[in-house]
């Protein structure tokens, strides 16, 4: 008897396969992943059914937390500097856009406050952030 050997072909894994669905994965979450922008409040603005977007570039953008902080800019001011600000947008220039931005949660006194201090200094262009 001869005793021959027979080489015996070593496993292998072939990973371009994995590689490619591991591709195809990553692109599926890239293109269904939403993109959302990060404020500094953590708020979540009530729903309103007929909201469209908002195209204005250029607006002067008040939070309300529901504590009844203000914000402007995504600065915290108090009350007292929102005013004097909102006083001073409107001399100079009454066309200037406010977006306000609050949360479900907040108080209406508090948004009331804000819309009355918007138009008592001539800023009429006022818009409610919602989803």
């Amino acid at each position: 008897m001869s005793l021959i050997r027979k080489s015996r072909k070593k496993a292998e894994i072939n990973i371009v396969p994995l590689v490619d669905v591991l591709m195809v994965l990553i692109f599926f979450f890239l293109m269904t992943m939403q993109f959302r922008n990060v404020n500094v409040l953590n708020i979540t603005p009530p729903e309103i059914q007929t909201a469209g977007k908002n195209l204005l570039n250029e607006q002067i953008l008040i939070g309300i937390s529901t504590e009844g902080q203000f914000y402007l800019n995504n600065q915290e001011v108090p009350e007292a500097v929102l005013k004097e600000a909102l006083k001073i947008a409107g001399e100079a220039n009454a066309e200037q856009p406010v977006l306000l931005v609050s949360d479900e949660e907040t108080p209406l006194k508090h948004v009331t406050k804000v819309l009355d201090m918007c138009r008592s200094n001539k800023l009429n262009r006022i818009r409610m952030k919602s989803r």
